[in-house]
This record gives structure tokens, sequence and C-alpha cells, in this order.
């Protein structure tokens, strides 16, 4: 049986496990809180020795100042598992800023946020222990992550900062990207993300436009109240090529944001349809 190791069971590893659930595959997820449920999955409480039997491995969980954590315990553990596929989850933080302009897997990394430094480290780390592919993540969307319910609350904000561009994925074309990995393995860097990069003000105006809301208003970057985390997004703009996930045989469900939003707020429409209890005196719909 083929069998999943997914270290740090998260969002992407979730949609992954959906998809090879149903063709057979045993799916391990780890997580350090021994109450959390995980569907469809075994859960491993973390730390324990890693698992028997495991034959691919995909790593998701964020890494700090010294790296991967995984590794920082289980490196020779790792490093001598006999596997058929290693995949790693990194983000295109790892390019740095380039001023709106374009980069690809063999565009330097250069950093500019802790979050991007620490990614950098763990890949590295990664290349040192075994084999792996690198999957560097765009911003990252799907069900129970889009702007929808803000824009429907009042609370989006259309931020405006000249020049800003960023790229996204949507998470069902993340899941997509592992599986054709694992069929054809290649170890090497892939840029995850769609083949529309935009700036965020074009996103939240499509969601208010697919509900039918007024477009929430601009506001300057300057004048925003952001976080530190989000304002660090910000301080970067690029333009990600997706070409080599292209090569593994892959076309992109959603190839852009329009059509991601779309199918989100369809998805969200059906599954709120379904929920309504009927009765004995309901109308057909």
């Amino acid at each position: 049986m083929p069998t999943l190791l997914s270290l740090g069971h998260g969002y992407s590893a979730q949609a992954l496990a959906r998809r090879l659930r149903p063709q057979g595959w045993r799916i391990i997820g780890t997580t350090r809180d021994p109450a959390k449920d995980l569907p469809g999955v075994e859960r491993l409480v973390w730390p324990a020795p890693l698992p028997e039997g495991v034959t691919h491995l995909l790593v998701s969980a964020a890494p700090d100042e010294e790296g991967d954590p995984f590794l920082a315990t289980h490196a020779d553990a790792i490093a001598a598992l006999p596997l058929e596929w290693a995949g790693y989850l990194s983000t295109t933080g790892v390019y740095g800023d380039h001023a709106g302009g374009w980069v690809d897997e063999d565009t330097p990394p250069a950093p500019t946020t802790r979050r991007g430094t620490w990614r950098l480290l763990a890949e590295r780390q990664w290349q040192a222990c075994r084999p792996v592919h690198i999957f560097r993540l765009a911003g990252i969307y799907g069900p129970g992550r889009g702007p929808f319910e803000k824009v429907k609350d009042g609370t989006a904000r259309r931020i405006i900062k000249p020049g800003q561009v960023f790229s996204r994925i949507h998470v069902e074309d993340i899941a997509q990207v592992l599986e054709a990995s694992i069929r054809r393995p290649a170890p090497g860097i892939y840029n995850v993300c769609d083949d529309d990069p935009a700036p965020p003000e074009d996103v939240i105006a499509e969601a208010a436009r697919l509900l039918g809301l007024p477009v929430p208003p601009a506001i300057p970057f300057d004048q925003a109240d952001l976080s530190p985390m989000a304002r660090s997004f910000y301080a970067e703009s690029k333009r990600v090529r997706n070409d080599r996930i292209k090569a593994l045989g892959v076309r992109l469900a959603f190839p852009d944001y329009r059509a991601g939003l779309a199918d989100l707020l369809a998805s969200a429409t059906v599954t709120a349809k379904q929920t309504i209890p009927a009765t004995d005196n309901s109308a057909p719909t």
C-alpha cells in the first residue's frame, strides 16, 4: 500500500490527502495536539518515532530560526527512509522583492522577511538530507480562505500600493501539482502559482462584484492600519512563473483568481443549500 507521511498535516496536505485516499493510499498525519481530529487520516501525535511502511513524505510545518523542526530531531531517521518521493512545501517569499518583475526557479533567492529567510534555510537543510521536491507556493486561497466573508461583513479593504502585485494559487491546484509530481518524480524546485499575478485590490473588487456588493473604498498603503505580518507581505512585489509545473502535465483548474473566486462562491452556495433542512411545505428549487 502506498503510504504518505505528512509532517505537519495542514491545509494543503489535507487537500492532497483528499485526492489520494480514494485511490487506496494510507495517509499518516502528524499533529502536536492529541485532541485534534484529522478526518480520514491516521493521527500521529508528535514527537514520535517515524512509522513503518512509509513510501512517500510531505513536509509542510513552519520552520523557525534554526530551520525545519522535524530535521532538528529526526534527520538521520528521515535520511534512511526508503522513499519513492519526498516533497517540501516552501514559499515564493524566498525570492524577496523584485519590484513587480518576473521570477522563476533559476532566480537566486534573496528573502527580505524572516518568514522567507527561515523557509530558505529549511529548503537547504532538506536538500542536504535527501533528494527532495521543493514546492515554492504563492499566496494560498481556497474553501474557508477567501475574501467573501470580509466583503460581506464590510471589513474588507482595498489597500493601494502602486506597483504592488502578488501571485496566488488555489489549494486544489496545489494538490494537483503534488499528485502529478508523485506520479513523475523529478527532485528539484517548482514554483506553484496560477497564470495571473495581480494587485490585491483587484481580488477584493472581483469578490464584491461576484457578490453584487459595492466595491470597498481604496485606502493608500501608507494610511492602512496593518499588522506586522500583513505589512511584511506588502514589502515584496513580484510575478512568479510556473512553467515547471506545466511540464509535469498539470493543467490548472483555476488559472486565475477570477476562476477561483467564482468556484468558491458557487461551491459555498451549493453547500449552504444542502444544509437547509427540508420541510413538508418546502418549495422545489
